[in-house]
């Protein structure tokens, strides 16, 4: 039985995750133990916070409106494509050691860390967006499997979406966020019908954890867009250095 406390601790992780998200990524390595403290089955607790997602991506989304910023209908290209593979990731069992897979996670968020401190600014000129034609087939095959990882686990996915729109297709860090928000909300409904077909969803406790989710998604959309490029690098690079060690070492 939880307490009235256990709920604000829900909200209160949940601000946070959704500010980690939306700025950067790996959010869920703070709320999927949480739910399990809370005594959720991992498999329930991976579902439910599927739910607080959805919440905190649509309000990202919203947030990211509000302040003039959307790369429509780029978006939601990526994210249709996104979507038809997130229903095969959430329906793929994959045997593989917990521990194994958090250090080869770890190895990969510290590849992205290296491309983030040691790839060369790009020139304003080189910043010419590249959102149609051949590129956004790349873009869509990439997509898709990118789509394939969020459905089956999703963790640090945030990242690669991040590194991969703004190397490949020149596009700044703040529309970056605002294309990576929309492409997760529109595969993760796919992911979450899968969980809730299959009763792995706890619709209390998702909703509460949304509340928070959605609260942080909205204040850091509207606050990076006001900081601009530098804050989300600075904030990046410690997102992805606390989350290798806690992967490799935790």
């Amino acid at each position: 039985m939880l307490e009235w406390y256990h709920y604000l601790l829900l909200i209160a992780v949940g601000f946070a995750v959704g500010f980690i998200n939306t700025v950067a990524g790996g959010g869920s390595l703070l709320s999927l133990p949480t739910l399990i403290f809370l005594g959720l089955p991992p498999a329930v607790a991976n579902g439910t916070n599927r739910v607080a997602i959805v919440i905190q991506t649509a309000m990202a989304t919203a947030g990211f409106k509000s302040k003039g910023i959307s790369t429509y209908p780029f978006n939601v290209y990526l994210g249709f494509s996104a979507f038809l593979g997130s229903i095969i990731g959430a329906y793929i069992a994959v045997d593989i050691d917990g521990d194994t897979f958090n250090r080869i996670l770890a190895i990969v968020m510290v590849t992205v860390l290296l491309i983030i401190i040691f790839k060369p600014k790009m020139r304003m000129e080189e910043m010419q967006e590249r959102l149609t034609g051949k590129y956004l087939w790349v873009a869509l095959i990439v997509f898709f499997f990118f789509g394939i990882y969020g459905g089956f686990i999703n963790a640090g996915l945030g990242f690669l979406m991040i590194l991969f729109m703004h190397f490949y297709n020149k596009m700044n860090l703040v529309r970056v966020n605002a294309t990576k928000v929309v492409v997760i909300f529109i595969y993760m409904l796919a992911a979450l019908a899968v969980f809730a077909f299959n009763d792995k969803v706890d619709w209390k406790l998702g909703l509460i954890l949304a509340i928070g989710n959605g609260s942080g998604a909205w204040f850091a959309s509207r606050f990076s867009v006001n900081k601009g490029d530098g804050f989300i690098k600075t904030f990046l690079v410690i997102a992805v250095v606390l989350m290798a060690i806690k992967l490799w070492f935790f």
